[in-house]
């Protein structure tokens, strides 16, 4: 639809729609993806929307969104995570003041009292409050610290009685009675809350109760991603072997480390480093396939989190034995682009959860390797979750059996992703449409004269 219209709720007035727990900036591709992928479903519905991220920073940012009608202007609007609670912007502080401000012995003075500080005032005179919580990160299996620092922004929120969204993503375990007390107040006093995965409304639906509304499945946002090509085709695409399978493999730095603890954090059954390679080796030597190394996460040298670190120390260990036929992305690509490469490749093995939908959004064949369980919920989302393999409880031998299975079913895959997607991509492009028509109370915009039909 063209700007003034929309396809679904007839809109009253320009939205102005906040996103928590999205960034840019974290290097990261899967939490870029999730980003860029919710502006674009907003978009879809709401063309002339505002659209900025809540989230932390140093400093106000302004990025700039691709999607399928263009480019998008979103801001950064930072709050701070840190002791230093002289900052107006410190979450802690601007907590304490929402709070406070319940005390407020009128609306009219709460509302003036909210409108002098910049950071409440944008959360007020937002229409659609969605959170993303990076993916996966509303839970405690990572840490108290991490838990605290997606739950504090909802819940200022919703101390400001602003209705808000949990848009689809993993849920829980949530293990300690803390994080379960705090877990339950978010889930309850949601607008909405969609999972996208069925074991995440399993977890979260005892937390809820009767609460003001029930938890609904829907996709990953990340299947509405765009793949953009890069500018000069990469010398490893370009010099690839007439009839030479290419099997692109992601390789978590994470796992590779051994976790943040480095002794296996995760309890895998296989040594994570020996696997890679020798999936690596056997698809060069056996399958006759070249194998480029595809970073999700990027990172420097010693940064547990970076996947060029772990490709470039296999690179140096291995990268003399195979004549060319192993190579690593080297160049630091945008979500978009990144996406575009994986879709290059006639196969796919991935570490990282974003990095195999961005394979199977596209039609191409591609196995996780899993080390928690949103990609068994996710991957089972779209009808393939006989292409997760558990790490955690696999051994050595099964998981280059279910592997092989899968390579020698490629074309098969292929044809039932063709099949699944364009549904998929439809449901997460029209969520936020779905949304408004379903929660009348969701979007609150002032009359305006509404705009021409389309012709």
């Amino acid at each position: 639809p063209r700007p003034g219209t929309v396809a679904g709720p007839v809109r009253r007035g320009t939205p102005v729609c906040c996103i928590l727990g999205a960034s840019f900036g974290t290097r990261n591709l899967g939490v870029s993806a999730l980003a860029s992928s919710t502006v674009a479903s907003i978009l879809s519905s709401f063309p002339d929307a505002r659209v900025f991220f809540l989230d932390y920073g140093k400093s106000p940012a302004t990025h700039l969104v691709k999607h399928v009608d263009g480019v998008a202007t979103v801001e950064l609007v930072n709050l701070r995570f840190s002791w230093k609670l002289h900052l107006r912007n410190n979450i802690a502080r601007l907590l304490a003041t929402a709070l406070v401000l319940k005390l407020a012995p009128s609306k009219n003075l709460r509302e003036w009292l909210v409108r002098r500080n910049p950071y409440l005032k944008q959360i007020a005179e937002a229409d659609i409050i969605g959170s993303l919580a990076g993916g996966d990160s509303f839970s405690d299996i990572y840490g108290l610290r991490r838990f605290f620092y997606v739950a504090l922004p909802q819940l200022l929120v919703l101390f400001l009685d602003k209705p808000l969204m949990l848009l689809p993503q993993t849920f829980g375990p949530f293990n300690g009675l803390v994080t379960r007390k705090i877990a339950g107040f978010i889930l309850r006093n949601a607008e909405q809350v969609y999972a996208r995965d069925r074991e995440s409304l399993d977890e979260i639906r005892p937390l809820m109760g009767l609460s003001r509304s029930q938890p609904v499945f829907s996709p990953d946002m990340a299947f509405l991603l765009e793949p953009v090509p890069p500018i000069g085709q990469p010398g490893w695409l370009k010099n690839n072997r007439q009839n030479t399978p290419l099997v692109g493999f992601n390789v978590s730095g994470l796992l590779y480390a051994g976790g943040y603890t480095r002794n296996n954090m995760f309890g895998l059954k296989a040594d994570y480093k020996w696997l890679v390679q020798r999936t690596i080796d056997h698809f060069i030597v056996q399958m006759g396939a070249r194998v480029v190394l595809v970073p999700h996460v990027f990172g420097d040298a010693g940064d547990l989190e970076s996947d060029t670190a772990a490709g470039a120390a296999i690179c140096r260990e291995l990268g003399d034995r195979y004549d060319g036929r192993l190579q690593m992305i080297s160049e630091e690509y945008d979500q978009h682009e990144m996406k575009y490469l994986i879709g290059q490749c006639d196969f796919f093995i991935g570490s990282r959860m974003h990095a195999c939908i961005a394979a199977l959004s596209q039609g191409v064949p591609a196995v996780g390797l899993a080390y928690s369980r949103k990609f068994l919920g996710v991957l089972r989302s779209i009808g393939v979750e006989n292409l997760v393999v558990d790490l955690r409880e696999c051994g050595a031998g099964k998981i280059s059996k279910l592997i092989d299975d899968a390579y020698l079913s490629r074309e098969k895959i292929q044809s039932d992703l063709a099949d699944r997607m364009p549904a998929v991509r439809q449901t997460v492009e029209k969520l936020f449409a779905r949304v408004v028509s379903e929660r009348k109370g969701l979007l609150r915009l002032k009359e305006k004269q509404p705009s021409p039909a389309p012709v």
